[in-house]
């Protein structure tokens, strides 16, 4: 990936855990690495095509002195999202906070946090089969949206199916999702689950009526252990009602375990279960 490489940015800033840090500020020096495409500037020679690097370091500036954060932890967490958020050609992002004054009593240079962040790919099945069906996955994806830290992209085709496991229920309508995430996977189960709280989800009978169901089904290319955190869904491959959606917006996506394309599970589960 391409870079734009922002060093030592000078802000006077008003933060620290000491009363007198918020007081009377101090100096700080802010560093970006910016991970993005520079092709098509280059090929171009058009501003458009990329980002205005003064324009960041005002715009970080702003930012960086909006609030007053007690750790420069905090305040670098909130410039990575900030630039993220609002840069959509920033992939992903280093950002190094130093602290030349920093008041610990000892000679140092300066102390200083990097964190970097960036935008990860996550695929969510989703069903519903009470009330209004359409209108319940409508307004998850509305939710979602409305996060802060995750967008939809793309939203497959809608699928009425027959229920699984418990059989005494009307059919679902089932779809899936594209989303991009600023999200850990665990953070991003726990936005889901608001999400299915929001609307009424109730965890009566396994498997039984919901409003809505958000499940997990990759992010990125990982494999997890967790036990909260199971990656990818350890079933989905067994389930044409989310392969079948799932192909519709990522046909080529491999799955990390079984090596095997999305569209290659749904040509296997189609010989042998129909929607």
């Amino acid at each position: 990936m391409d870079k734009i490489y922002i060093k030592d940015l000078e802000i006077y800033g008003y933060h620290g855990v000491n009363p007198e840090e918020k007081a009377m500020g101090q100096r700080f020096l802010i560093s970006l690495d910016i991970s993005i495409d520079l092709k098509h500037a280059g090929e171009s020679d058009n501003i458009e095509e990329t980002i205005n690097y003064a324009e960041v370091c005002y715009n970080v500036e702003k930012e960086f002195n909006k609030q007053k954060y007690n750790l420069i932890e905090a305040a670098a967490e909130h410039l990575a999202d900030y630039l993220l958020l609002n840069y959509e050609q920033i992939k992903e992002i280093k950002v190094l906070i130093k602290k030349p004054w920093a008041p610990i009593g000892k000679p140092i240079d300066y102390a200083a946090v990097e964190v970097k962040r960036a935008w990860h790919t996550a695929y969510i099945g989703v069903g519903s089969n009470i009330g209004d069906k359409r209108n319940n996955i409508q307004n998850a994806i509305k939710e979602i949206n409305g996060s802060g830290k995750t967008k939809v992209n793309k939203v497959s085709n809608l699928y009425e199916t027959s229920p699984v496991g418990y059989l005494d229920q009307d059919d679902f309508l089932n779809c899936a999702l594209e989303i991009k995430t600023l999200l850990k996977p665990s953070d991003l189960i726990d936005l889901l689950l608001s999400v299915e709280s929001n609307l009424k989800r109730e965890r009566v009978i396994k498997w039984g009526p919901r409003t809505i169901d958000l499940d997990v089904l990759l992010y990125d290319d990982i494999v997890t252990h967790d036990e909260k955190v199971i990656i990818p869904h350890p079933r989905m491959h067994e389930r044409l009602f989310v392969i079948k959606p799932l192909k519709d917006i990522a046909p080529y996506v491999m799955h990390p375990i079984l090596k095997k394309r999305i569209v290659e599970l749904d040509s296997e589960l189609s010989k042998t279960e129909q929607l």
